[in-house]
C-alpha cells in the first residue's frame, strides 16, 4: 500500500498533495474539491480499458464533485453484459485500494442497478448523483436518467421510509446545532441531510434548496475540508481539541470584541447556524411531502379546511395559520408569542407564511409584557414535547430575539464542560421541557418554568454565572411583567440553582450547620420546592452525566431535612449508626445493594484502608463517614462500581476483613494497584472553609478522578495526623471535587501548609 502524504501550506491553502499516487490535491473551498475531482476523474480513466459495452460511473462525493481531502470513492462499474466483467473490475479496485484509497464498489447492469434502487432508498438516492467518469457515456447516461425519471414517478411512495431511516439516524447522532462535538455529515443538519433536501427537490415536492441552504451547505463543505486538513486523514466528527485548528484554517477569527468566545466557538456557531438552516428547511420539505401525500382537505365550495385551535390561530393543511381576521386587523404585540404557544400545546408546525408575516408585521413588546403575552409565554414554557420544535421554529425567523434581545448573545454558545451536551440556547429551553415534569410538584409552576428557562443567562459573561446572572434574570422577569417580589424570587432561583446539588454531593448532611446553612440562605419552603425542581430539570437538560440515582437520593435527603429545619425550627439529629455495627464480635462487614459498612477496633488509618480495598475492587466511593462509638471505628460508604460491574461479593467482604485486621498483604495489593494510576490534567487545589461544620474543619480537595485517589489523599491525611470523620466524593466529568472533614478546630498556619502538602504530593 502506497502511504498518503500531507504537505501543510499556509492558512487557506490546505495541503498540497494529499494522495502522492493519484496526485489529489488539498484545500478548502469549492474550487478545491472541484480540483480534486478533476484529479480523480483523470487518474480513473487512465485506469479504464478502451472496451465498448462498459461505463464507469461515480457517485456519492465524487459523482457531485464535493471531494473532501480524505474522502470515500463510490463506483459503479456499468456494463451491458459483456464477458470477462469480474476481472475487469478486479483490474480497476486493486490500483483504487493500492493507491490508499477507500473504496465503496459495486457492478451492474442498468436493470440491475435500478432494481437495487427500487427496493433500497439509499441506493436510489445515490444513483441521482450518478456522474460518467469513463467508457461508454450514453450507458451512463441511461442509468442517471431512468433512475432519476423512476424517483421522481416512486419518490411520494418511498419518502415514509426514507424519512424513518433519517428519524433514526438522528436518534444515532443528534442534533448537529446543539453538540458540542457534532458529526458533520449524519447528524441532524448535517450534510447527509442536505443530500436528502437534493432528492426531495428533484422529485419536485417542493423547492428544498433555497438559496440559504446552498450557503449553508458550501460552508458545513468548507469545514469538513478544513477538519479533514488539520486532522490528516477521514474524520467527520469535529471534536474540541481541533476546532481551533480548524477555525483558523477556515479564517473564522471571534468577533467578540470582549473576548467571551474564542475561534474555536465561532466556528461552533457557524455550524450550529448552518445546521439549523438545513434542518428547518427538511422540516418545511417533509411537510410538503406529508401534505402531497394525504392530499388537501376542502370544504364543499373548495376552500381548505380550516379548525380555530387558539384565539387567532387555525390550522390548515396540518399547520397553524394566522385568522382571516387577525391579518386584517392592527396585530397584537402578543400574537407571535400566542401562536407559539398554539403551536407547542397542538404539536403542530407553524406555516412559513406565517412566520414571516409575524416576523415583518408583529408589533415589539412593551414593558412590560401585556397579561396575554406573559400568559402565552408561561404556556410555552410548559407545552411540554412541542415546546422545542415550536422555540426552533420561532427562533429561525427571529421572533424569538423580538421577545428576548437577550436570546442573541445566549444562541448557540458552547459550554465547554464535559458533562454538558447541548449548546446553551438548547440547555435553556430543554431546561423549561424537563422542568415541565416537575410543575405538580411545586406552588408556583409559573415560576419554576421561568427559573428553568432563565438558571444559566449568565454564562458567556465573565464572573461566577449563577451570580452575575441573577440580575439579568430579574431584568427580564419584570420586562415580562411579574410583581417586584416575584422577579427577586426568580433571581434568588438563579443564584442557589447549584446549591442543592453541591452542598448535597459535598457536604455532610448529618451535621446541623450544613442544614441550617442551607435553610438560612433558602428562606422558606416554597423556594426549596422551586430549586428541587430547577436542580432536577437542570440535570436531566444537561446529560446522563449530570445526575444519577445516588446524586437523586442526596439531594432528596438534603432537601427533607431542610424541610424540616424550615417548618419546626428545629435542625434534624445526625442519624443513629446501624445497630448492626455496634454490637457482636469483630470486624463487622456489611454490604449493600450501594453501602458498605465495616466495623473494626478502634484505630487509626481504617478510613483509608476501607477505601483503598474498595478501589481495589472497582468501586467509586461517593460519600464516607467515620465514627467511633464504645471502642470501635465505624466506616460507613456509598458506592458505585467504577465500570458498571458490580464485583464479586465474597472476595470483597473477605478482602474487607482482612484489611481491616491489619492484613498487610492486602494492603500490599491495594497500595500497588492504586498508585500505579494517577489523574492528568491541571494542577490540583487544596480549599480549606473554617466554618462549614459543627466540629471540623473542612478540606476540600480540587482535582483530575483517578482510581484510588480517596485512598491516596486518606493515606497522606492519616500520615499527616488529621482525622477525618467524612469524606464527600462529587465528580464532574473528569474532574472531582472531595470535602474531608478533619477533626478538630481551625489548624495553625503551619499545620495547614503541612497537610495541604502532603495532600497535594497523594494526588
Amino acid at each position: 500500500m502506497t502511504s498518503l502524504t500531507t504537505t501543510t501550506g499556509p492558512t487557506g491553502d490546505g495541503p498540497l498533495v494529499v494522495n502522492e499516487v493519484v496526485g489529489v490535491p488539498g484545500g478548502i473551498g469549492a474550487e478545491a474539491r472541484a480540483a480534486r475531482a478533476d484529479a480523480l476523474d483523470a487518474w480513473l480513466r487512465g485506469l479504464f480499458p478502451a472496451r465498448a459495452g462498459i461505463a464507469l460511473v461515480a457517485v456519492g462525493g465524487l459523482g457531485r464533485r464535493q471531494c473532501a481531502p480524505y474522502g470515500d470513492l463510490d463506483l459503479v462499474l456499468l456494463h451491458a453484459g459483456v464477458p470477462g466483467i469480474d476481472e475487469l473490475a478486479a483490474s480497476l479496485w486493486y490500483p483504487v485500494w493500492d493507491a490508499g484509497l477507500r473504496l465503496d464498489h459495486s457492478v451492474r447492469t442498468v436493470p440491475e442497478a435500478l432494481s437495487v434502487a427500487q427496493d433500497d432508498v439509499k441506493v436510489a438516492l445515490g444513483l441521482l448523483d450518478a456522474r460518467h467518469v469513463a467508457g461508454d457515456p450514453d450507458l451512463a447516461d441511461q442509468l442517471a436518467r431512468t433512475a432519476a425519471d423512476h424517483w421522481r414517478r416512486t419518490a411520494v411512495r418511498q419518502l415514509p421510509g426514507l424519512r424513518e431511516i433519517t428519524a433514526t439516524r438522528w436518534e444515532t447522532h443528534g442534533e448537529l446545532a446543539f453538540l458540542l462535538e457534532g458529526d458533520l455529515k449524519e447528524a441532524a443538519g448535517g450534510l447527509r441531510d442536505v443530500g436528502i433536501l437534493r432528492a426531495i427537490a428533484t422529485a419536485g415536492v417542493t423547492d428544498a434548496l433555497r438559496p440559504a441552504v446552498h450557503a449553508a451547505h458550501r460552508r458545513l463543505l468548507d469545514t469538513r475540508d478544513a477538519l479533514h486538513q488539520q486532522v490528516g486523514r477521514r474524520v467527520d466528527r469535529l471534536v474540541a481539541q481541533e476546532r481551533d485548528g480548524v477555525a483558523a484554517l477556515l479564517g473564522l477569527r471571534a468577533a467578540d470584541a470582549g473576548g467571551v468566545i474564542g475561534d474555536g466557538d465561532a466556528l461552533l456557531r457557524r455550524v450550529a447556524g448552518d445546521a439549523r438552516t438545513v434542518s428547518h428547511a427538511l422540516d418545511d420539505a417533509w411537510r410538503a411531502a406529508d401534505r402531497l401525500r394525504a392530499g388537501r382537505h376542502r370544504t364543499a365550495g373548495g376552500r381548505p379546511l380550516r379548525r380555530p385551535v387558539a384565539r387567532d390561530v387555525v390550522e390548515q393543511d396540518g399547520e397553524l395559520v394566522l385568522a382571516r381576521a387577525a391579518i386584517g386587523a392592527r396585530p397584537d404585540p402578543s400574537l407571535s408569542l400566542r401562536v407559539a404557544a398554539a403551536a407547542a400545546t397542538t404539536r403542530l408546525p407553524i406555516a412559513r407564511a406565517t412566520c414571516e408575516w409575524l416576523a415583518a408585521y408583529c408589533p415589539p413588546l412593551p414593558a412590560p409584557w401585556p397579561p396575554a403575552a406573559r400568559a402565552a409565554f408561561i404556556t410555552l414554557l410548559g407545552a411540554g414535547p412541542g415546546l422545542v420544535p415550536a422555540w426552533e421554529t420561532c427562533d429561525r425567523y427571529g421572533l424569538v430575539d423580538g421577545w428576548l434581545p437577550e436570546w442573541t448573545r445566549l444562541r448557540s454558545l458552547p459550554q465547554h464542560n464535559p458533562v454538558h451536551r447541548f449548546t446553551l440556547d438548547r440547555h435553556l429551553v430543554q431546561a423549561a421541557y424537563e422542568a415541565s415534569r416537575h410543575t405538580r410538584d411545586v406552588d408556583r409552576p409559573d415560576l419554576l418554568l421561568l427559573g428553568a428557562f432563565l438558571h444559566d443567562v449568565g454564562k458567556g459573561l465573565p464572573g461566577d454565572h449563577s451570580t452575575v446572572g441573577a440580575p439579568l434574570a430579574e431584568a427580564v422577569a419584570t420586562r415580562i411583567g411579574l410583581p417586584d417580589d416575584e422577579a427577586a424570587l426568580i433571581a434568588r432561583l438563579v443564584r442557589l440553582h447549584l446549591l442543592l446539588p453541591d452542598v448535597a454531593t459535598r457536604r455532610d448532611l448529618s451535621d446541623p450547620k450544613t442544614v441550617a446553612g442551607v435553610a438560612e440562605r433558602v428562606g422558606d419552603t416554597t423556594t426549596l420546592d422551586l430549586l428541587h425542581g430547577l436542580v432536577r430539570a437542570d440535570a436531566a437538560a444537561t446529560g446522563p452525566a449530570a445526575w444519577s440515582d445516588w446524586k437523586g437520593r442526596l439531594v432528596a435527603e438534603l432537601v427533607a431535612r431542610v424541610r424540616t429545619a424550615l417548618d419546626t425550627g428545629v435542625v434534624p439529629a445526625p442519624p443513629a449508626p446501624d445497630p448492626a455495627l455496634v454490637a457482636g464480635p469483630l470486624p463487622v462487614v456489611h454490604l449493600g445493594e450501594d453501602r458498605v459498612s465495616v466495623a473494626a477496633a478502634d484505630r487509626r488509618g481504617l478510613l483509608a484502608t476501607v477505601a483503598g480495598c474498595l478501589a481495589l475492587h472497582r468501586l467509586e466511593v461517593i460519600s464516607a463517614d467515620a465514627a467511633t462509638v464504645d471502642g470501635r471505628a465505624l466506616v460507613q460508604c456509598r458506592v458505585q462500581p467504577r465500570y458498571g460491574l458490580a464485583p464479586d461479593p465474597i472476595a470483597l467482604r473477605a478482602d474487607l476483613r482482612r484489611a481491616v485486621g491489619g492484613d498487610v498483604s492486602v494492603t500490599q495489593r491495594l497500595r500497588g494497584r492504586a498508585l500505579a494510576a494517577r489523574g492528568q490534567g491541571a494542577a490540583p487545589r487544596v480549599v480549606w472553609h473554617r466554618e462549614a461544620a459543627t466540629d471540623a474543619v473542612l478540606l476540600e480537595l480540587r482535582a483530575a478522578d483517578a482510581a484510588g485517589l480517596l485512598y491516596r489523599v486518606a493515606c497522606a491525611l492519616d500520615e499527616a495526623g488529621a482525622q477525618v470523620r467524612a469524606a464527600r466524593i462529587s465528580t464532574l466529568g473528569g474532574d472531582v471535587v472531595d470535602a474531608f472533614y478533619l477533626v478538630g478546630g481551625w489548624p495553625p498556619d503551619a499545620d495547614r501548609a503541612r497537610i495541604e502538602a502532603a495532600v497535594l504530593a497523594a494526588v
